[in-house]
């Protein structure tokens, strides 16, 4: 809560957790000496929102007035089991529902012909070298595509601060890691001024920090876009909540063979699924198509990648 004058007392980095959150610090009731907000103070308000069923309100001001979430006796219907979240869902979960909520989201749909690229992957890691040097993923070539369309449409590499937008000039690309845990988001930094082999290296190594549980919380801060790729999975397509601040995230599938039209008769291909979600107060829906169809052509062609 406010001191008598108005004004909120915490340090800025309890205010920058706030925004992050999407918390008006006004309504956060402080416990810290002299009356000052904690970082404790923060995540109690936000668990009690949660509980209670309504809005955080966030620090513009603007919040959702939603019904109580349902309470339910599930046993009553059948034998059940239940289980703590997470400690990853429990910090996750209400940055994921703030930015559902804050963010208007689109998705664009669009194939990538991978057949060249595989078939160029899967040379190098062949070679007797490849034991030196880290293995050359689809995630390695998805980060470098996505700098070189982030260099040419700026905008998916700002983010909205007020009434202004701010174009960031560095490309730090995080990228969705799975854990037994839950789904983690490590940040490789500068990756526009790393090699591919650097790319994988970093990929592999923050991957591995994030399934044995040892990211620390700067591994995960400063990204300007973040990628997420399910291939390995499976999938065909699938929507992607934007990572707040920024206004955009990329998406890919499983890559599969499909006939396609040379001219002249129909060969097979390989085709990649690729998807963009994105802030529409930020990019449109053109916007977004050709940013997509961009990166497509890049990994038709990854030699444009140097232009």
């Amino acid at each position: 809560m406010p001191s008598g004058n108005g004004a909120v007392h915490a340090s800025p980095s309890i205010r920058r957790f706030a925004r992050e959150l999407g918390v008006d610090l006004h309504r956060v009731h402080p416990s810290g000496p002299n009356g000052r907000v904690t970082r404790d103070d923060v995540q109690h308000f936000v668990k009690r929102s949660l509980h209670d069923g309504g809005p955080t309100r966030a620090a513009g001001g603007a919040g959702l007035d939603v019904t109580p979430w349902p309470k339910i006796d599930f046993a009553q219907y059948g034998e059940i089991e239940r289980k703590p979240l997470t400690r990853i869902q429990k910090i996750s979960g209400p940055n994921l529902h703030r930015n559902w909520l804050q963010i208007p989201h689109i998705t664009n749909y669009d194939e990538a012909d991978v057949s060249s690229l595989e078939a160029f992957r899967n040379e190098v890691n062949a070679e007797k070298s490849a034991a030196d040097r880290p293995k050359l993923t689809l995630l390695a070539f998805l980060i470098k595509a996505s700098i070189a369309a982030l260099r040419r449409f700026s905008e998916f590499n700002a983010s909205i601060d007020g009434d202004s937008l701010v174009y960031k000039r560095y490309y730090n690309i995080g990228f969705a890691a799975d854990t037994p845990d839950g789904l983690m988001v490590p940040v490789i930094k500068n990756a526009d001024s790393k090699g591919l082999f650097e790319v994988a290296g970093a990929a592999a190594e923050l991957a591995a920090k994030a399934r044995a549980g040892k990211l620390a919380l700067g591994d995960m801060q400063g990204g300007t876009f973040t990628i997420s790729s399910i291939g390995g999975i499976g999938g065909t397509a699938f929507t992607q909540i934007v990572n707040a601040p920024e206004v955009a995230i990329l998406g890919a599938t499983r890559a599969a063979m499909k006939p396609s039209w040379n001219g002249e008769e129909f060969e097979p291909r390989l085709m990649l699924p690729i998807s963009v979600s994105y802030d529409h107060r930020v990019v449109d829906g053109a916007g977004a198509a050709r940013f997509l169809r961009y990166v497509a052509e890049l990994l038709g062609d990854f030699r444009r990648v140097l232009l």
